[in-house]
């Protein structure tokens, strides 16, 4: 009786059904006497014995479910299915532990993705560091500077270091939205010459400066379908990454073409190429060449270290941004020397 005193709901039920009995009885009396009431009190008696053993063995199983929720709730036990059997209870339990696993499982992810997110803010921490640390021993070297040109010259570098800090923080803000979904990629026909020129026009005065030519084969290329404003970016970054790895009189080849299967653009350089075991790691955020650490670059090595090495985030955002168009990047040597990326957008997506 335990179960109708913790349960007020059984207590009503039962507590109706008895009534329900007892007008039976009473008008069976009327109607037919003493053996017709007797005989729906025994009927009626059975019935309520069995509703409420029926009732004692269902609030068992609630209390026994109930108990094991608890303890997935504060003991992180997982609920055992082997003992599961048919009935309204059993697919209720059924239910109960789909939702434990399921919030087992995102449990695992969110774990993964703090540590992710903790990995992310040291790396970032440490690439902010790097150029800001840069330009903190610069600036007692042009307080200390003797002649007018020297001191130009200074700041102009130190004006140059500003705006490598400004784009690493808007390529760093650019990967933040990608990997939080919130950039809305377009599908729609793209240009792809036009996309290629509208990525390298930004660079011709750089590329001018450093000697390295860059030229863009697009014959028979028309559209693709994705996004014109992020491949220009994708683009754009690669074509950078060339560059600077590119040596005075060298060549940047982007070309592109199409197939039956997709439009591809190749960009070749003809710098000394990537290096084997840097290969399987280029697209890695914050990947330097044998450098996988963001802190390998040491404060003490200044602004030689930070002219010298890149922040190992513009071939990670191109690949990303390929990526979220259903395309592809894939980095590779030249038997004749130097580094090759070819972007592939596949017409149909299978």
């Amino acid at each position: 009786m335990g179960a109708f005193v913790r349960n007020p709901v059984l207590a009503r039920q039962a507590i109706a059904l008895l009534c329900a009995h007892l007008a039976v009885c009473a008008g069976a009396y009327a109607l037919a006497g003493w053996q017709a009431a007797a005989s729906a009190a025994v009927a009626g008696l059975l019935s309520v014995g069995l509703f409420a053993l029926f009732s004692i063995v269902r609030h068992r199983e609630i209390a026994r479910l109930s108990a094991e929720v608890d303890e997935v709730l504060h003991a992180g036990r997982r609920i055992d299915l082997s003992d599961c059997r048919e009935g309204d209870v059993a697919i209720l339990r059924n239910e109960v532990s789909k939702m434990t696993a399921r919030l087992a499982r995102t449990a695992d992810q969110l774990e993964r993705e703090k540590s992710a997110l903790a990995d992310a803010l040291a790396d970032i921490s440490h690439q902010i560091r790097t150029p800001l640390t840069a330009v903190e021993l610069m600036i007692p070297v042009i307080e200390r500077s003797q002649s007018e040109e020297e001191r130009s010259r200074w700041l102009h570098e130190l004006d140059r270091m500003v705006d490598r800090v400004s784009w690493l923080v808007t390529a760093l803000l650019k990967m933040a939205k990608l990997d939080a979904g919130a950039v809305r990629l377009q599908r729609r026909p793209v240009d792809a010459p036009k996309a290629v020129e509208a990525a390298v026009d930004p660079l011709a005065i750089a590329l001018d400066m450093r000697g390295v030519d860059c030229v863009i084969e697009a014959d028979g290329v028309e559209t693709f379908d994705g996004d014109a404003a992020w491949t220009t970016e994708a683009v754009g970054n690669i074509v950078k990454n060339c560059m600077e790895h590119t040596p005075e009189g060298g060549r940047i080849t982007v070309n592109l073409s199409m197939d039956a299967v997709a439009c591809r653009i190749r960009i070749a350089d003809t710098g000394p190429g990537i290096a084997e075991e840097d290969l399987p790691h280029v697209f890695e955020r914050f990947y330097r060449g044998g450098v996988r650490s963001a802190g390998a670059v040491s404060e003490k090595d200044g602004v030689d270290a930070f002219r010298a090495q890149g922040f190992g985030i513009g071939l990670s955002l191109a690949q990303s941004l390929v990526s979220a168009q259903g395309g592809s990047l894939r980095a590779s040597n030249l038997e004749a020397g130097g580094a090759c990326f070819e972007i592939t957008f596949p017409k149909l997506t299978v």
